[in-house]
């Protein structure tokens, strides 16, 4: 079965860093794209980065570029989010999610999905 578990959610106060975690099983890495989005209430599902397991490339939007960073943990099948300067809009539920081979910036073009962890930027 294709898994994926993300985790490292929680409160942060405006400025502050978090690194969320999105492990997976059931598939090969190698062949496939692991995206991260986010969705605040009554918004719609954002694109905020993805990295392809062939070559290691990441893509992400400008709304985070600088201040997100995606990789891959090493030989482990985890993928991390680091995510600095954390701000108030970057409050939402966020999902990491599976599809084959290319990044997209479409939620739609992914067919696996984790359950979700909630990031609150707040003081």
């Amino acid at each position: 079965d294709v898994q994926l578990q993300a985790s490292g959610g929680g409160l942060v106060q405006p400025g502050g860093s978090l690194r969320l975690s999105c492990v997976v099983s059931g598939f090969t890495f190698d062949d496939s794209a692991i995206g991260w989005f986010r969705q605040a209430p009554g918004k719609e599902r954002e694109w905020v980065s993805c990295i392809q397991g062939v070559n290691n490339i990441t893509f992400c939007p400008d709304s985070v570029k600088g201040r997100f960073t995606v990789s891959r943990d090493g030989g482990k099948n985890t993928v991390l989010l680091q995510m600095l300067s954390l701000k108030p809009d970057d409050t939402a539920v966020y999902y990491c999610a599976r599809r084959r081979l290319a990044c997209s910036y479409y939620y739609t073009d992914f067919d696996s999905w984790g359950q979700g962890t909630l990031v609150t930027v707040s003081s």
